[in-house]
């Protein structure tokens, strides 16, 4: 996907984040997000946004706290946020191509990989404000999903911090139904998964169902549509993927 692609996907995500949260009430619970309520979300979400947003515009080529949310609430608290969702996405698409900045993910470049980090970031936790406000999800196009996979599967789970593992080896497949060749192979061990983009050999589980749906059940935001082998393996995901802010 082009970098305008993401932002374009960002600046949709977070407006739909926005009129999901100010629907649902900031006092009303995330259910994907146990312990938080919907102000929670907004001031983590919003503080991500400017944290993202200093890199960029500032040109911080090193790691930088975040700032520390503010005390808001209720509207002065979603009027904050829209704000800086604003600020972030003009940023985003004003940027020269080659801006130099700290990035902590491997990407084509550092604007790339800012605008596919937040726009993922931001689509994530849209689905958290509408399964607070209730309802069905608004769904992501297939083409985004799979790459929402990819990124999560190839390059959150590729780090060293990643605690999806097993004591003996064990293979888990991850399978996009309606896009051709999205299908993942996971190799599970005592070490960081390994992940290749392919179909091949015998896998102990798979994963699998709509790009759309998928996507959202890796990121532990819905049940996965289809579980098929060791079932073992999917509560393993459940239990062990979640990414942690800090």
């Amino acid at each position: 996907m082009k970098t305008a692609a993401y932002v374009e996907i960002l600046d949709r995500e977070g407006a739909l984040l926005a009129g999901a949260a100010e629907a649902a009430g900031s006092g009303a619970k995330v259910p994907a997000c146990p312990g938080w309520r919907v102000r929670d979300l907004l001031r983590h979400t919003g503080t991500v946004h400017r944290w993202a947003t200093a890199f960029v515009a500032e040109g911080h080529t090193g790691p930088r706290p975040a700032e520390d949310p503010p005390a808001l609430d209720g509207a002065p608290l979603l009027a904050w946020f829209r704000e800086g969702h604003a600020r972030l996405v003009d940023i985003l698409a004003g940027a020269a191509p080659d801006v130099r900045c700290w990035a902590f993910l491997p990407a084509p470049s550092p604007l790339d990989f800012w605008a596919r980090r937040q726009a993922h970031e931001t689509a994530v936790h849209r689905v958290d404000a509408e399964s607070a406000r209730g309802g069905e999800p608004t769904a992501v196009g297939a083409e985004f999903a799979v790459d929402g996979i990819d990124k999560l599967l190839c390059a959150f789970h590729a780090r060293p911090r990643s605690a999806v593992r097993t004591a003996e080896p064990r293979t888990l497949r991850v399978r996009a139904t309606d896009v051709p060749d999205a299908v993942w192979t996971v190799r599970l061990s005592a070490g960081p998964p390994v992940t290749v983009r392919d179909g091949a050999g015998d896998a102990d589980c798979e994963l699998s169902g709509p790009a759309a749906r998928l996507y959202p059940a890796l990121w532990n935001r819905l049940p996965f549509p289809e579980v098929s082998g060791d079932g073992s393996l999917a509560s393993l995901w459940r239990e062990r993927s979640g990414i942690t802010w800090k």
